[in-house]
């Protein structure tokens, strides 16, 4: 396990990403994103670089889905 800076809680997660902390929930069930767990109390973490991707994803979707809306004006 890398150091416990490198990764997030989910609550800090679902703020970062802009989701809620269940659909951080419903990706980890699908194997959509990685979740790694506090030896010590099982809490969920996020690897940041893993969320980095992810947030890259989004973006990458919400200019896509602009670019489609001003096509159609």
């Amino acid at each position: 396990m890398k150091n416990l800076q490198d990764y997030l809680l989910i609550k800090e997660a679902a703020e970062v990403l802009g989701v809620s902390q269940q659909t951080l929930r419903n990706w980890e069930k699908a194997g959509n994103l990685r979740v790694y767990r506090n030896p010590v109390n099982g809490y969920r973490l996020f690897l940041k670089t893993d969320l980095e991707v992810i947030l890259k994803k989004l973006e990458r979707s919400a200019s896509t889905n602009r670019d489609r809306r001003k096509s159609r004006s």
